[in-house]
């Protein structure tokens, strides 16, 4: 099996003057970048750095993040990113746990890293637009002499280690090797269907699976990567018409925006031609809006997690809304009983058709991560008899198509009935007066959790019109919301998920 080293210098040997990355002005092809991406891999080892390191990034999507990335690879040094936004003690954490022994930052994060304990003793590059005589070492002081990269890393180095979100406690690491990462960029263009020279938006943070996705699969087709350094609804769409982007690959929230923006219009993305979403669920209205907007070729329902790249794929999703499909090519998935009682699910117990239960994958799969990084207590909770236990729940239909409902975290428990929120939201984003909704379980002292939706309106609208909506529609009563809440925003993580717990802690700005 080919490394990422080895698959970075395929590209190169097809097609050599080929654009391969666009930052801004700067725009460079195969060949320039892989000179630039020798420089680096040079400077590291005139570092002392070797194979098995690890580097922490604190970077957007900018060139710099992505050539750092590949550079990693060619020597066999796991890169760490992090959000840009980290505070201190999360650098510390992440920086601390994973053990890494260098760091680049942008200016935006610069501060933050400073007041870290980490940058006490690990060493910083300064990534920026303009090199100051401030005592920093820049990004551009390593790349100044132009080499070509050696493919020196193996196919069971670690080629990232994503942490995860830690929503309920310290952030997990989540190391994965190269081999893995290989396997789930390529089952990623075959399953997106991505034709050679594709050229997408880089815009889902490489600090996240679906960035780092979008980068590895673009490099196996010889296509252009547009780095777009952090979300801007208008830049993007500006960047999708200069750049004739011909596939997006989105989290719903941006498409939402994009939709929402008064300068979107179809004629000015006409060379999309295949969108696929992943992160979290799209609701029916949003499905359909982007259908008629894009008129896609191909529309990809993807879920997955940083885990295991892949569970399954629905490639039809506006002919099935709601549905993420059947299992991956790399993959095997199961739906099994809810273990609320004291007996701990195991793999064989298996959910029937249309019942609700946790969502397993098999980690012999070729994308899945072998546990979690120095976490024995994450490992002992999620893995069990050579499977992964997503903490996502769903179920199968009576055609063996999964559809996905939430958390086992988020389950609302009313009345002794089990409810995802999910379904509630996909009704509720039917109505024309919805512009985005999420659905909570609040503390109710009869029912003990009761329903509660939060609106974003796109216009007038009130809670009578919309219980009499949801008494209209297919939804069974006991899951209708007992309670509306209209807010300005629905909070949501920095790549879109939504935050319940934020919802049900009342951290949000009604209207």
């Amino acid at each position: 099996m080919l490394d990422l080293g080895r698959t970075f210098l395929q590209a190169v040997e097809r097609e050599p003057n080929r654009l391969a990355i666009v930052d801004g002005d700067r725009r460079s092809t195969y060949q320039e970048w892989a000179n630039s991406i020798g420089a680096l891999q040079k400077s590291f080892y005139q570092r002392g750095l070797t194979r098995g390191d690890r580097i922490l990034t604190i970077l957007q999507n900018r060139y710099e993040a992505a050539t750092i990335h590949w550079a990693c690879q060619m020597s066999g040094i796991a890169i760490v990113p992090l959000n840009w936004r980290s505070k201190p003690e999360e650098i510390d954490y992440c920086a601390q746990n994973a053990d890494v022994k260098l760091a680049f930052v942008e200016e935006i994060s610069l501060q933050n890293y400073l007041d870290s304990e980490t940058s006490q003793s690990i060493p910083v590059i300064l990534c920026a637009d303009a090199v100051t005589s401030n005592g920093h070492t820049y990004f551009q002081d390593m790349v100044q002499d132009a080499c070509e990269p050696n493919a020196d890393g193996q196919v069971d180095d670690i080629s990232v280690m994503l942490f995860t979100s830690g929503t309920t406690g310290k952030p997990k690491g989540v190391p994965r090797k190269q081999r893995a990462e290989r396997a789930a960029g390529v089952a990623h263009v075959a399953q997106n269907q991505y034709a050679m020279g594709e050229v997408t938006l880089g815009v889902m943070p490489l600090y996240h699976t679906m960035g780092v996705r979008t980068l590895l699969s673009l490099c196996i087709v010889n296509g252009t990567y547009v780095a777009v350094p952090r979300w801007d609804v208008e830049k993007a769409i500006n960047s999708i018409e200069a750049e004739k982007v011909t596939h997006l690959y989105l989290v719903p929230t941006l498409y939402h925006d994009m939709l929402e923006s008064k300068n979107f219009h179809s004629s000015r993305v006409s060379s999309v031609r295949k969108l696929g979403f992943a992160g979290a669920p799209m609701h029916d209205a949003l499905l359909l809006r982007l259908d008629n907007a894009f008129s896609p070729e191909l529309f990809v329902n993807h879920y997955g997690s940083s885990e295991i790249y892949t569970y399954t794929i629905n490639q039809s999703a506006v002919a099935k809304p709601g549905s993420a499909g059947r299992a991956g090519i790399n993959a095997r998935i199961r739906v099994v009983k809810l273990d609320f009682g004291p007996q701990a699910t195991r793999p064989h117990d298996l959910a029937a058709p249309n019942e609700e239960g946790q969502i397993i994958c098999d980690l012999c799969g070729d994308e899945a991560f072998e546990g979690y990084w120095k976490r024995p207590d994450a490992d002992q909770k999620s893995i069990r008899e050579g499977w992964y236990f997503t903490g996502d729940t769903g179920y199968f239909d009576q055609s063996g198509e999964l559809f996905v409902t939430g958390r086992v975290d988020d389950m609302i428990i009313s009345g002794g009935e089990n409810i995802s929120p999910v379904e509630i939201e996909s009704v509720l984003s039917l109505h024309p007066s919805v512009s985005e909704v999420a659905v909570a379980g609040l503390k109710d002292d009869r029912l003990g959790q009761k329903v509660v939706a939060f609106i974003k309106a796109a216009a007038s609208v009130d809670s009578r019109v919309l219980d009499e909506y949801c008494r209209s529609s297919d939804l069974v009563n006991f899951k209708r919301p007992r309670e509306y809440v209209f807010v300005k925003e629905i909070p949501k993580s920095p790549v879109g998920k939504v935050l319940r717990r934020k919802l049900v802690a009342g951290e949000y700005e009604s209207v």
